[in-house]
């Protein structure tokens, strides 16, 4: 495992070639100082209102998609995965029309990609807190693509951008990826690991150094995961919000929308 030392990209309006390379090579890529700090906190903020409401309302799914519930350091209760949230909320929602988000439909070349704001599980967060009762501190290996085949469709290029609202030094957990495996065969990609349940460190995989504000993509098709932190508490606390830019059939999601049968297994195989 090591730590990738990548060049300093900036996101304009209008993909780079050099960024457009390192991306095809990589599978991966991170862009400094894509939210400023005050942006940082209102976007906490508004993640804070929302789960204040939803855990009011005694939400237990959005659009059919469960949400993931823990506990903090206090003991409260509180929301570790929610999805759709750009469909409650006025900011987000003007947040995923941003132009620079838009540049990244580029990167799938030559498919029109889209931003799936209610498609798949729309804009989520992952909020991880360590704590010793915890259940959702890390994730396993895995790729973003098979949910395709349990949906009835073929595998279609997509990818993952993770807005990232804490400072996250390597050593301290978050994102691990196996660059370049977004080109593996498909028996690779289906198999070459163990979905979820494999959580051992890969001597291929590099990890980042991720500052509050940093933004990253990640092919869907490539191997990564999230590594646990070895701290408690408020040290360990990571939130990520996550967008799919998708392509193929639009599929959007509704209140009457059913549960994929693939989420019975989730907290099974996370932890």
């Amino acid at each position: 495992m090591k730590k990738l030392e990548c060049p300093e990209f900036i996101l304009g309006e209008k993909l780079t070639e050099e960024q457009f390379e390192y991306f095809d090579k990589n599978g991966v890529i991170l862009f400094r100082n894509f939210l400023n700090p005050e942006t940082v906190e209102l976007f906490k903020q508004e993640l804070n209102r929302i789960e204040k409401q939803w855990l009011a309302e005694g939400r237990e799914k959005v659009n059919g998609i469960p949400l993931k519930f823990g506990k903090d350091q206090d003991g409260n209760k509180m929301i570790q995965r929610m999805c759709f949230l750009s469909l409650n909320s006025d900011m987000f929602h003007e947040f995923l029309q941003e132009p620079r988000l838009r540049a990244l439909l580029g990167l799938l070349y030559p498919y029109e990609g889209r931003i799936a704001e209610n498609e798949k599980d729309g804009l989520i967060l992952n909020h991880y807190v360590r704590m010793p009762e915890s259940s959702f501190t890390q994730m396993g290996w895995h790729t973003d693509s098979p949910r395709d085949l349990f949906l009835g469709q073929k595998i279609m290029p997509m990818l993952n951008v993770g807005i990232h609202l804490d400072d996250t030094p390597f050593d301290n957990g978050g994102l691990r990826v196996l660059p370049g495996t977004h080109k593996q065969n498909m028996l690779k990609l289906l198999f070459g690991k163990k979905y979820f349940i494999d959580n051992n460190p890969d001597r291929r995989e590099i990890g980042f150094d991720v500052n509050a504000g940093d933004l990253t993509v990640h092919d869907g098709r490539i191997w990564h995961r999230a590594q646990q932190s070895p701290l408690y508490g408020e040290a360990s606390r990571r939130r990520v919000m996550y967008v799919p830019i998708i392509t193929g059939k639009y599929m959007p999601k509704h209140d009457k929308s059913k549960t994929p049968f693939y989420h019975r297994f989730a907290s099974k195989v996370q932890n």
